[in-house]
């Protein structure tokens, strides 16, 4: 069968029509005329499908060209090849193309394009001599699902023969790919209670295959939903969702699914993937009390305690409106004395005290409570059987602290009471009525110590004169705490302002500011004098003020004017001319107050010549010293005498110097004999030889030739922590001539020492003159106690401390 349908297709390929002329269709490809429909299946079987049993690849003569007379050339365009992908029979021949304008042998064949001499390269392979298109590698659709070839025929000397022309290969898709889903694991959201149809999610897959062929065609499935079948997938689109009622978060907050999905329609290769499905959480359950009573207990007298916790219970989703319970007061409490607020980590109600309770008013309190979520709940939801509850809060009784009447208490006196004048009776009243105690008063705050409280009754009054200086009284108010206590056991104590306004006296009279000045001698020249005046006195006791010359004088309304500027000024003219120099006057000034205040005082006004302009001239013979009446020259003159008084008690001091240091330098010039004895007084440790500050020991080794001389044995003693300029030159002693007289000699020294004022209220070391001759006593230093070094132990330098490490490490032991 086979081998007759090839024998009849070969026939009809030798028609005449095969002989016609190629040409160029539009778009560059190559074509011939249009063969017949056994040519084209030739084709189709030979190398689309493939006919069993055919060793050898189709011939095609893609040049050739064949007279028609008499008939329209048309084109006909070569069919791809199509080639199965992963074909493992390699090399694998795809086609034979020859030319007939030259015979077998003499031309050379050529192809190029991708899988040619481009990537990928060597797929492609062409015999140039018998023009055999061979496949040499194995297809992949996913990377390249067609190669587009051209076509070229030489002859033997390399020109061409014929034009290019196309040759495409197309590569038929195989089932080699597995569908993968998006993502391995799915999430979605559902409400619990949804209806059936409600959707959740969707899941995604792909497939590399060809996607119009069944090697794509996915299908979608659930494999387990681990309990009742409650969601569904739809196969095409992987959308989830719910199948039927019965979705409780509180039964089952959180579902698993596994799903599959298959390629060639469901009856290919699978994948598989997760998906979880949370349920959301709806309020469709009431938080109900664990207990339909609570009995609780609270302290009076306080606020802002907490009195106890009112347990509930809700199965909603923890921490969400639906489950966040909140609590309200329906009855038991119209003065609003409690507050319930909501504990945010165990959803408990706190009952709190938020006005002070008061044990002696009502002793308990019965309360009606009702509880309910932040979030509405749902329409089908159960109501909770313990929704409402009664709570029972008893009052204990304690000892409150006294109240004052009137806190804080304000009051006014007048400005300088006398001591002893009534300020105010602040009184308080213990509201232990059902256990009477006595309350007692005393003062807690009074800086000025100005006021005196009544233990028994509270009466408060002053006690000596408030000074309106006080830094105390601040814009006329004076601040004191008084304090109130029972007698119970611990006692209360209450605590209660006085607020004492000291109202203002006008016992002050206004005063001249300043009390001198300068003014021209002609009344047409300058400004006048300017004056003004001032009062301690507050308002309305102080200005306006009253200028006026003094009534006692007449004369002096006859040659100055005075004159109001305003309320605290007024201005001094002279109404004729008047001489050169001081004038003293006197003015009557008076304040506003009740009654007004008046002080006669003295104005000392400097008269000098002016110029144009109104000013003084220099040289003039008033001076502007008019304020102490003093000129000029006295003054000067004052300033030098005090000058020269001082240079000449300096003066006096440094002669009185220079003396003393000569009679020193005389003393000791002959006591020279050794140096190396001399005690050195230092004001630190540390000092040395250098120090020329020293004593002579000589002075108590022969205090007898020192008497002799008759001169005064250096300079008297001097502590040095006393000040100098207070130290006072004491009268010189006798020193001791005998050994005996040395204990009297030291107890003159320590009573001269103590009636000392200039020396600190302190035990110090205190330096004396003379020791007195042939002590007994060694010497202080343990390490000169002996002659020769093998009778000391230097060993102990070590324990004597850090300053004596040097000595130790000379001298001890090693």
């Amino acid at each position: 069968m086979d081998a007759a349908l090839l024998l009849a297709l070969g026939l009809l390929a030798q028609q005449p029509w095969d002989r016609q002329p190629r040409r160029l269709v539009p778009g560059g490809v190559w074509s011939v005329p249009l063969p017949s429909l056994a040519e084209e299946t030739c084709r189709s079987l030979c190398l689309s499908v493939g006919v069993p049993g055919l060793r050898r690849p189709h011939t095609l003569y893609p040049w050739r060209r064949v007279p028609a007379p008499g008939r329209v050339r048309r084109a006909w365009v070569i069919p791809p090849i199509s080639v199965s992908e992963n074909h493992k029979r390699l090399p694998f021949p795809l086609v034979q193309i020859k030319s007939d304008k030259q015979q077998l042998g003499s031309v050379i064949y050529s192809i190029q394009g991708p899988g040619v001499d481009e990537e990928p390269r060597g797929v492609f392979s062409i015999d140039k001599f018998t023009g055999k298109v061979s496949l040499n590698a194995m297809l992949d659709r996913e990377k390249t699902d067609r190669f587009r070839l051209r076509a070229f025929a030489l002859d033997l000397g390399g020109s061409t023969l014929e034009e290019p022309t196309d040759l495409e290969i197309v590569v038929v898709d195989q089932n080699d790919n597995r569908p993968v889903f998006r993502q391995e694991v799915f999430t979605g959201q559902v409400l619990e209670g949804a209806v059936p149809g409600t959707y959740v999610t969707r899941a995604e897959a792909t497939d590399a295959d060809d996607p119009e062929t069944d090697n794509a065609a996915l299908r979608y499935s659930i494999l387990e939903q681990g309990g009742p079948q409650l969601f569904s997938i739809d196969p095409h689109t992987g959308e989830i969702r719910t199948v039927q009622v019965g979705l409780d978060r509180e039964v089952v907050a959180v579902y698993n699914l596994t799903l599959q999905v298959a390629d060639m329609s469901g009856d290919g290769l699978t994948a598989t993937a997760s998906a979880i499905i949370t349920l959301e959480d709806v309020n469709d359950n009431a938080p109900k009390f664990t207990r339909d009573q609570f009995f609780l207990e609270a302290t009076e007298a306080v606020s802002g305690v907490d009195v106890g916790r009112l347990e509930v219970e809700d199965r909603d989703l923890p921490g969400s409106p639906n489950w966040v319970a909140r609590f309200t007061i329906l009855e038991g409490d119209p003065d609003g004395q409690f507050a319930i607020r909501t504990d945010p980590r165990t959803n408990e109600g706190v009952l709190s005290v938020v006005k002070p309770l008061d044990f002696e008013s009502r002793e308990r309190y019965d309360l009606k409570v009702a509880v309910q979520n932040e979030a509405p709940l749902q329409a089908a939801a159960p109501r909770a059987a313990w929704g409402q509850a009664r709570v029972r809060v008893q009052v204990r009784d304690v000892n409150e602290a006294p109240v004052f009447q009137e806190n804080p208490l304000r009051t006014s006196l007048a400005e300088g009471a006398a001591p002893g004048t009534p300020v105010a009776t602040f009184s308080a009243r213990d509201p232990d009525t059902q256990q009477p105690q006595r309350l007692s008063y005393s003062k807690d705050y009074d800086p000025e110590d100005w006021l005196q409280v009544d233990g028994a009754t509270g009466r408060v009054q002053t006690q000596r004169v408030l000074s309106p200086a006080s830094p105390f009284l601040k814009d006329g108010w004076y601040r004191a705490i008084i304090l109130a206590r029972d007698d119970a056991s611990p006692p209360s104590t209450a605590t209660g302002t006085l607020s004492v306004e000291i109202l203002e006296v006008n016992d002050h009279a206004p005063e001249l500011s300043p009390p001198w000045g300068s003014l021209c001698s002609m009344p047409d020249q300058g400004s006048g004098l300017l004056l003004g005046a001032t009062d301690e006195d507050l308002p309305p006791h102080g200005a306006p003020f009253h200028f006026q010359l003094s009534p006692r004088l007449p004369e002096l309304a006859r040659n100055w004017s005075l004159s109001q500027v305003n309320v605290s000024h007024a201005r001094l003219r002279p109404r004729l001319r008047v001489r050169e120099g001081l004038h003293r006057l006197s003015l009557l000034l008076q304040d506003s107050g009740q009654p007004p205040q008046q002080r006669e005082q003295p104005l000392n006004v400097s008269v000098c010549r002016c110029g144009l302009d109104g000013a003084c001239l220099p040289g003039a013979a008033a001076l502007r010293a008019g304020g102490a009446g003093i000129s000029l020259g006295a003054l000067v003159i004052m300033l030098a005498s005090v000058i020269l008084l001082l240079l000449l008690a300096l003066l006096v001091a440094l002669l009185a110097r220079c003396r003393q240091q000569s009679c020193d330098k005389k003393l000791l010039h002959g006591l020279q004999d050794d140096l190396r004895d001399n005690i050195l007084n230092y004001d630190e440790q540390g000092g040395g030889e250098e120090d020329q500050d020293a004593y002579d020991m000589d002075q108590l080794r022969h205090p007898a030739e020192l008497a002799a001389l008759g001169a005064p044995l250096g300079r008297p003693s001097l502590r040095r922590d006393a000040p100098f300029s207070r130290a006072h030159p004491q009268a010189p002693r006798v020193l001791p001539t005998s050994p005996s007289d040395i204990a009297d000699f030291i107890h003159e020294g320590l009573e001269a020492v103590d009636g000392d004022p200039t020396v600190p209220p302190y035990d110090t070391a205190l330096i004396y003159d003379y020791e007195g001759d042939g002590s007994v006593a060694g010497t202080l230093s343990s390490i000169l106690s002996s002659l020769e070094d093998e009778d000391q132990d230097y060993g102990r330098l070590w324990d004597w401390g850090p300053r004596f490490a040097r000595l130790a490490d000379l001298y001890g032991p090693p």
